[in-house]
């Protein structure tokens, strides 16, 4: 039996939260965390293979969340997609230059996230294979 991938949602709306949850359960194993504290907190104890991240929250923004990533070996590697309801160009370029590896704008249509959740989740898994010779 396949083990499902652990998705981290990070969303300070308690709505996105149950949206992303319901669409998102079947196929992977979902955590949420309701503020950038709270995801800093759930990154110390799990290890998601991804994290979906909202960029605007009240207390520790995205942007922040993704720098103290960046700071820690263990998770920095952990791929990380924005989800926002802010479309602007300066913001897209701003969540790249932070390490995104995806930009999804709410409302979102599932296919396009899921899309974007299996793109980041195979592109991980191929770069920490490592041939045998």
């Amino acid at each position: 039996m396949n083990q499902r991938a652990i998705i981290l949602i990070v969303d300070d709306s308690a709505a996105n939260l149950t949206l992303c949850k319901g669409l998102l359960n079947d196929e992977y194993d979902v955590r949420l965390a309701k503020s950038g504290k709270m995801a800093l907190a759930a990154l110390e104890r799990l290890r998601p293979d991804l994290v979906l991240l909202d960029i605007e929250m009240p207390d520790v923004s995205g942007f922040e969340v993704m720098d103290a990533m960046s700071e820690k070996p263990e998770i920095k590697d952990i791929p990380v997609i924005f989800v926002t309801s802010h479309a602007t160009e300066k913001l897209v370029v701003k969540a790249m230059e932070h390490g995104a590896v995806g930009y999804v704008v709410k409302p979102f249509q599932k296919d396009v996230l899921c899309t974007k959740i299996n793109d980041a989740l195979s592109a991980t898994a191929h770069r920490s294979f490592t041939p045998t010779h």
